[in-house]
């Protein structure tokens, strides 16, 4: 503490500019953009909106008591939320978001991300202090540079990725410290706070970290090689120490994510030989979806002491080359396939390619450091020819450019660059020409790096309005209270565990955000047995299960996942619902025919064969079998076509295709049916090709009440109501986003109601009565001879399960849902969830904690007797 206060006492400026003039930049741009605390534009873009916002609220769910950190059933019926919170939730500046209502996440993300960026600058000076012998603003300068480089702000939206930033200079001073003054302890809290954090932008700085250190090892060997068994030690020590949160990430992962990615050719898709001058000059974004090609812009004044750092003879050859080295291989790694795919773990990312581009920009600002000791006053005349050598070489890459790459490069980011560059030169000049003193070249200096990187973001947070679009904070907060309190009233109404969904919800991950069950989920961290189940059951969660949707589905399917609540703006137009409550424009509904959580059936039930694509007869024959019934449930009816509008319907064997007539213009097709008493009716539209889909939508129109849907991401039986007599009716299909759509052959299905009701009238006398707490279920259940227990809870490897005391071994009920054999007479059961290898986690965070201490203990005695 003596030492820090006087530390803090000289450098309180720098300290103090270093964090604010990046947050302050970032925050005017956001202000500029109508982005601030409050405002009607959030700083919810991409999946700011759908997850983020989402996840950060349950995690003020778990902090306040109403989840559990381990296990969360508010997402997709079940989930190990110990794995999302790695995965998503992981930094230290997460636990803000219990100081805002949920209502209020949109602030708390603008300030978390205001934050991180302020930190990422103050991070980066600590490291430039004590790494290059430049003057104290230029250190401040770098630091700017760092905080705003393009790959900070043009991923801005992506929250989780922005702690790795902070962490990545204190990294590399780490292992500086450890080189140059054979101290660890740095090295070993930035990898472990930088792996808690997250893993993903951990493994790639980890990667680069690994390469920088042996590198700095080759360039001073004699002295190097001693440290290399030190820091493999600290490393390894850190990385067990992370193993808490790491280590139930990947077991989870390993089970529920996604396979490697094979590699199928060379050169990756849209890059090219200018990429570099391209992307190095002020504001140039291109997109962030696919198609891109990587963001290493960090300031074009670094990119001169660059030059100078390669072409100084102060510098020993052998570290230039060493660094021409690192150099090198990022550079490759942007077009060579295999060494882009090992930089993401070998699993291609979806979206936001090259995601270790940022690694560029560091060592390029590093090597900008480096440069910048070399300048004494007799370099200034070959600085001022590097920048007229930058210029020029801009100005040819963008005269070489062909008429049809770069098209998102415009005149403004060319000359913008060009201006700044012959700005420095005359800042320079002036100075050599003892025109300006220190002081006013330095302050002037830092004024116009801070002007340049301003204008950078401004075009990185431009692109990502454009590419995304920043939503708007009502479509956030509007429905918040009208939901949330639906959401009270049926907890209140509600025995004790119940699930629910919402038909016109906020995101996919509402039941988060507002503390309910339900079936919808959009996440990387997901549980892929229950969700391929689902999907066998007509829950549309296609390919990896990334997404799985709850609209558009069966009432038998209601019923099994026991979505005993259903919030809705139109009247549901189901049987056995009924509402309840109403809240400004939404409605409460209850159904009569919701199954619990768990219900006994037959051994047998276990047995059945799903099809992976008949989900009306899996749901027939699973029904069937776990009641013990043989009902028939589902008819299929012709359609008439009455009426059509802006469309030509191609009907072609078994599909049809409608195609518009005037462009961006919906296309209508209303159909007439008659169906029997006693159903619930549905239009059936299976698309032909997903890949043709995109983002069209269709509205259904029926009884005066109509229904938009996404097509490619829910299910396909869109509801088109209940019918207690025989009845003849017309309804409304109205298609937009693509020029044209096919279907299989559209039919209307029915339900039947009476074997519908006499199903689960069944079913629920073979109800068992279990009790929910947050990672636990308890309940006593009497049975007259030995029988399955099913349950809807997801399968995962972290439920361990006893009865009557005894641990008994959890199977997988098709595969996807826990289910556990009970015996005759009373069985006492207990579900309990621990992540996979969170306890081996734990153990290696504490024991890998202390046994570095204890080293470092040791190595201070042993100095001390060395002494």
């Amino acid at each position: 503490m003596q030492q820090i206060r006087p530390f803090i006492k000289e450098n309180k400026r720098y300290l103090l500019a270093s964090f604010f003039i990046p947050f302050g930049i970032m925050a005017l741009i956001y202000l500029t953009m109508g982005i601030y605390p409050g405002s009607s534009r959030s700083v919810l873009a991409s999946d700011a909106f759908s997850q983020f916002s989402n996840f950060h609220a349950s995690f003020r769910n778990a902090m306040l008591g109403k989840q559990s950190f381990f296990y969360t059933w508010n997402a997709s019926l079940g989930l190990n939320y110990w794995a999302l919170m790695s995965y998503y939730l992981g930094g230290f500046f997460t636990p803000i978001v219990l100081l805002f209502p949920n209502q209020w996440m949109p602030d708390a993300l603008y300030l978390i991300t205001l934050l991180k960026i302020g930190s990422a600058g103050l991070a980066f000076w600590f490291y430039a202090k004590h790494t290059f012998k430049i003057g104290r603003w230029n250190h401040v300068a770098l630091a700017v540079c760092y905080a705003l480089m393009s790959f900070v702000t043009a991923h801005s939206e992506l929250v989780m990725w922005l702690d790795a930033f902070i962490y990545l200079p204190l990294v590399i001073w780490g292992i500086n410290r450890l080189l140059e003054k054979q101290k660890p302890v740095l090295l070993f809290v930035s990898y472990l706070l930088l792996f808690l954090s997250n893993y993903y932008m951990g493994f790639m700085i980890g990667v680069f970290s690994f390469l920088y250190f042996f590198l700095r090892v080759f360039g001073q060997w004699q002295t190097g090689k001693k440290q290399i068994l030190p820091y493999l030690g600290t490393s390894l020590l850190a990385g067990g120490a992370s193993m808490v949160m790491i280590l139930p990430m990947f077991l989870d992962l390993r089970s529920n994510g996604e396979a490697l990615t094979e590699i199928t050719k060379f050169k990756t898709e849209a890059t090219g030989a200018l990429d570099f001058f391209i992307k190095n000059m002020i504001g140039v974004y291109d997109t962030t979806k696919y198609g891109s090609i990587p963001f290493i812009y960090a300031g074009v004044l670094p990119l001169v002491f660059v030059l100078l750092y390669f072409v100084s003879k102060r510098i020993a050859l052998k570290d230039k080359l060493l660094s021409l080295v690192l150099f090198g291989t990022m550079i490759a790694s942007f077009y060579i396939v295999p060494l882009n795919l090992f930089w993401h773990g070998m699993h291609a990312p979806n979206m936001f390619l090259f995601r270790y581009a940022f690694l560029l920009s560091f060592f390029l600002l590093m090597l900008a450091g480096y440069g910048w000791e070399q300048l004494t006053k007799d370099d200034y005349g070959l600085f001022l020819g590097l920048i007229l050598t930058l210029i020029i070489a801009f100005s040819i890459a963008y005269g070489l450019i062909p008429k049809d790459q770069y098209t998102y490069l415009n005149v403004q980011s060319f000359l913008l660059t060009i201006v700044f560059l012959i700005v420095y030169l005359l800042l320079f000049s002036l100075y050599q020409l003892k025109l300006f003193s220190l002081k006013r070249f330095t302050i002037f200096l830092l004024l116009f790096v801070s002007c340049e990187m301003a204008l950078n973001t401004h075009g990185m947070v431009m692109g990502i309005l454009e590419d995304w679009n920043y939503a708007s904070r009502s479509l956030y907060t509007a429905p918040h209270q009208p939901i949330k309190t639906l959401v009270n009233q049926a907890a209140a109404e509600s025995d004790g565990f119940y699930r629910l969904e919402n038909l016109d919800p906020v995101s996919a991950n509402d039941g988060l955000n507002y503390n309910y069950s339900g079936v919808s989920l959009f996440s990387s961290i997901r549980n892929r047995n229950s969700s391929s189940l689902l999907n066998k059951l007509g829950f549309r969660s296609r390919g990896t299960n990334l997404n799985i949707r709850y609209p558009n589905n069966t009432l038998l399917m209601d019923s099994f996942v026991g979505i005993e609540y259903l919030i809705s703006k139109t009247d549901v137009q189901k049987y056995g619902f009924h509402k309840i409550g109403e809240e400004e424009n939404y409605r409460l509904y209850k159904n009569d025919y919701a199954l619990p959580l768990a219900f006994l059936a037959p051994k047998e039930s276990l047995t059945v064969s799903l099809s992976e694509n008949d989900n009306l007869g899996n749901q027939t024959a699973l029904f069937n079998s776990l009641s013990g019934l043989n009902e028939n449930f589902f008819n299929f009816h012709p359609i008439s076509v009455i009426n059509s509008k802006n469309t030509t319907i191609n009907d072609a064997g078994n599909s049809t295709t409608f195609t518009e007539i005037e462009p961006n213009i919906a296309k209508e097709i209303t159909w007439e049916v008659t169906v029997p008493a006693n159903s619930q009716a549905y239009l059936s539209l299976y698309p032909s090709n997903f890949g043709k889909l995109k983002s069209s939508n269709v509205t259904i129109t029926v009884n005066g009440e109509q229904r938009k849907t996404q097509i490619n991401i829910n299910g396909q039986y869109y509801n088109l109501g209940y019918y207690p007599e025989e009845t003849t009716f017309q309804f409304t299909a109205s298609f937009y986003g693509t020029s044209d759509v096919s279907f299989q052959t559209p039919q209307v299905l029915t339900l039947d109601t009476e074997a519908y009701s006499r199903t689960m009238n069944q079913l629920q006398q073979q109800s068992a009565d279990l009790t929910v707490s947050n990672r636990k279920v308890k309940g006593s259940v009497d049975v007259k001879e030995a029988q399955q227990l099913v349950t809807t809870i997801p399968y995962d490897k972290g439920w361990s399960a006893k009865v009557n005391g005894k641990k008994v071994d959890i199977e997988a009920f098709q595969g996807g849902f826990i289910s556990i054999p009970l015996e005759s007479g009373t069985n006492n059961i207990v579900l309990s969830f621990l992540p996979q290898g969170f306890l081996i986690g734990l153990f290696l965070f504490i024991s890998c904690i202390a046994l570095f201490i204890f080293w470092q203990r040791w190595e201070k005695q042993k100095e001390l007797k060395t002494d």
